[in-house]
Formats: C-alpha cells, sequence, structure tokens
C-alpha cells in the first residue's frame, strides 16, 4: 500500500480548493451593463460622473442593482436587457446632447453576477468570444468611432510630449477625423519628426503633404492597431 506525506495531501486539497474557487465565478453567469467612459484624453471619468448617471437613471425611473466607478469608466449593472437598452438611451440624451461631437462613449456591457468576495479575490468569469456567445448584436454595440477618437486624442498628447523631448520644432499638431496632421515648416525638421515616429510610435502609417514651408506629417493607425482597438473595447 503506497502512503505519502501528509503535506502532499494537504497541497493537493488547496489546489483543489483554489480552483473551485476561481471556477465558481463562470456558475453565477452575467448581468445585463451600461458602461459610460470618456471620448476625449482630456475629460475625466470620476465620482462626480458617477453621481451624473446615478441622477439620470433616477429621473428616467430606471432601476439598477449597482453603480461602480473603475479604471475604465462608470458600469451601471441592470435588471434586463431592456431596462439595459432604456438606460443607454437615457444616457446617450443626457451626457451626449450633441451627437456629432460625443464627449462620453456610451457602451452596452456584461458584468459578472459573482458575490463580491468573489471579486475581491480577482474570481473572474471566464471572457467568451463573441463566437461563443452567439450575438454578434453585442459588436454592434460597441462604440468604435468614440474609442478611435479617444485613442488619437490620447496618441496627439503622446506626439507632444515626445516630440519636445526629442527637439524637434514643429507648427502645430491637430486631430483631423482619424488622421492627426503635424505641421513643419522646412523639410529637414519634417524628415526629423518622421524618423522621431517610426522608431517609438510603431502603431502609426505616415504620409508627408504639402509644400513650400506649409508641410505636414499625416498620421493614422495601422489597420492591426484598429483591430487590437476593437478586441479591447469589446472585453470592456
Amino acid at each position: 500500500m503506497n502512503r505519502y506525506p501528509l503535506w502532499k495531501y494537504i497541497l493537493v486539497g488547496l489546489a483543489l480548493l483554489f480552483g473551485l474557487i476561481y471556477t465558481l465565478p463562470n456558475f453565477f453567469g452575467e448581468s445585463p451593463a451600461v458602461q459610460v467612459s470618456s471620448a476625449k484624453a482630456t475629460l475625466k471619468i470620476d465620482t462626480s460622473t458617477r453621481e451624473r448617471v446615478a441622477s439620470t437613471l433616477q429621473a428616467a425611473g430606471i432601476a439598477n442593482s449597482g453603480i461602480f466607478l473603475d479604471s475604465n469608466g462608470v458600469k451601471v449593472r441592470l435588471l434586463s436587457n431592456d431596462t439595459q437598452l432604456q438606460a443607454k438611451d437615457a444616457l446617450e440624451k443626457q451626457f451626449n446632447p450633441d451627437s456629432s461631437n460625443p464627449q462620453y462613449v456610451i457602451a452596452l456591457n456584461l458584468l459578472s453576477s459573482s458575490p463580491q468576495w468573489l471579486t475581491r479575490l480577482h474570481a473572474l468569469p471566464m471572457y467568451l468570444g463573441l463566437d461563443l456567445r452567439g450575438g454578434v448584436h453585442f459588436l454592434l454595440q460597441v462604440d468604435m468611432p468614440g474609442a478611435l477618437t479617444k485613442r488619437l486624442d490620447s496618441i496627439g498628447a503622446d506626439l507632444r510630449t515626445l516630440l519636445r523631448d526629442k527637439n524637434v520644432r514643429h507648427a502645430g499638431i491637430d486631430r483631423q477625423g482619424e488622421r492627426i496632421v503635424i505641421r513643419f515648416r522646412d523639410q529637414e525638421k519634417r524628415n526629423q519628426g518622421r524618423l522621431t515616429l517610426e522608431e517609438n510610435q510603431p502603431d502609426l502609417l505616415l504620409l508627408d503633404q504639402g509644400e513650400d514651408s506649409d508641410l505636414k506629417l499625416v498620421a493614422s493607425l495601422r489597420p492591426e492597431a484598429i483591430k487590437r482597438l476593437q478586441d479591447f473595447a469589446l472585453k470592456q
């Protein structure tokens, strides 16, 4: 008869216990939710945003089971798919009165229904892709224009810092739609700017435009970078 030391039985038992704990979130399922995040790099999400979300839903008479603030924005757990859509519409009207220039991204989401003590242990459910969820509509609800705008604003701010640190003079950086336009007064500076960006911003496609003293370097995100952004947005 084989006999093993007691510590080995204890080790196996602990492994099974931890495995069970971190598997539990997958059995609790998910709840419909709405997420509010910033569409611009300069716009911060804080407790005042959370309070504004709460007051908007209260005024619309939409019940919820929790409003949470984290690094990705404000998330609202709803009671059903119907109230999820109603909440999205109410928040969209309140936070983005000018639909042509949205300040916030209001997106449908799913939140784990696990108890808080499991969440505090970082026991999270397994992420299911669209193929396993069986719903293409979830993809359509992700506000990719808003996410892309936010990402480009962030890149624009990074480029200003980068060119300043590398002592590359330019005549201005602006976002124009889905492109970032950097202006230079001479060819030498534009060449320096291009070299700096190629070395430090591999996600950008660069195109030379303009002539004489109005030289431009037009930057846009590569398709693979946009795909990564979309995948990230779907996981939020």
